[in-house]
């Protein structure tokens, strides 16, 4: 073995040129493979951090969870058979004794403007004073929404770090009226999200506004766009806690026990099996697509010593006449060729 590395290297201080564009070939290849094995490793990584951002005695209650995008025009008849969730669903929830909080959220997409400034379509939530407990993330300057502005609905936001940078620049926004589809909103507090590589479709999350103001003044998807955030109670596990809402759920529907559920109760565990799943097929997806790369450097390998193996003719039938077998000959064409990929792969 010691003698076949050595004879590559000799090999390849007399054909520097041929060697290092065989090496090249590997160092791309073994690159591509690993830079997608940790693009894809990254990704997951955020995932699964940004999920464990969030409190973790959270689960959600909705219509219907759906991995796949539901078309709210056009929803499957078992989904249309369900109602959405309601505030009466999230005062029978607070009944329980395992659960200290149930607040029903929405999702709109937005505009956002300011003194002719303004942004595309923002993710802005419909929620309640226990947005960042629930969601994650810190209060920078001002305050949440107080119970007042929360019962009536009043026109107020507690805008996103980045969103307040784009707005108001190097102005104050804390006082400032701002526009959201249109309508006026008085900017009351500022929060910063938990780090998060990924963004729902059509951008950046553009801020909070009271749960009322938001269904009574923009459209809203009633099924995935509305849902209950829950928190469990301080030292229960999150399944009793999951447990309590789903029997609470069907007794205040009058739910008989043959009759399913019309409802999904959603955990982190769930969502971030969905991810997993996701992610291992991304990332099989993209190592079979960067192996193209390798296998490239691998056929570049065989064409050098393709044409090593017929430039050296004459070393190998000097070789033969002095006993050398086809075995040993074929060794040292293997151990030169392990050298230049191997060489190739450490760099």
């Amino acid at each position: 073995l010691l003698e076949g590395v050595t004879l590559a290297f000799d090999a390849m201080r007399s054909s520097k040129m041929r060697s290092a564009l065989t090496i090249l070939g590997v160092v791309i290849g073994v690159t591509t493979v690993m830079v997608m094995a940790s693009l894809v490793d990254g990704v997951r990584r955020q995932i699964f951090a940004t999920m464990e951002s969030a409190s973790p005695s959270t689960f959600y209650v909705m219509r219907k969870f759906s991995a796949t995008p539901l078309n709210p025009a056009n929803l499957p008849p078992d989904v249309r058979a369900r109602p959405p969730v309601n505030e009466a669903d999230a005062a029978a929830l607070m009944q329980s004794d395992v659960i200290r909080h149930a607040g029903l959220w929405v999702q709109i997409q937005q505009r956002m403007g300011y003194q002719g400034g303004g942004t595309q379509a923002v993710m802005v939530y419909g929620a309640d004073a226990a947005f960042l407990e629930v969601q994650g993330g810190t209060l920078l300057r001002g305050r949440l929404f107080s119970p007042s502005e929360l019962r009536s609905g009043s026109t107020v936001v507690v805008l996103e770090e980045e969103m307040a940078e784009r707005l108001f620049g190097q102005l104050q926004p804390i006082g400032a009226v701002i526009r959201i589809g249109g309508l006026a909103f008085t900017v009351i507090g500022i929060y910063q999200k938990p780090a998060n590589m990924f963004q729902p479709p059509g951008g950046t999350d553009g801020g909070i506004i009271p749960f009322r103001a938001a269904k009574r003044s923009f459209p809203y998807d009633a099924t995935t766009g509305l849902f209950i955030a829950v928190l469990a109670a301080r030292g229960a596990p999150v399944p009793e806690a999951k447990d309590a809402a789903i029997t609470a759920l069907r007794h205040a529907r009058a739910l008989r026990p043959a009759q399913p559920s019309s409802f999904d109760v959603v955990t982190q565990d769930q969502v971030l099996d969905i991810m997993e799943s996701f992610t291992s097929a991304f990332f099989l997806v993209m190592i079979a697509l960067s192996s193209v790369a390798l296998l490239v450097g691998g056929i570049g390998v065989m064409a050098i010593m393709m044409v090593s193996v017929s430039d050296r003719t004459h070393e190998i039938g000097l070789r033969k006449a002095v006993g050398a077998t086809r075995r040993e000959i074929l060794w040292q064409f293997l151990v030169e060729a392990a050298t230049l990929t191997g060489f190739g792969g450490l760099l």
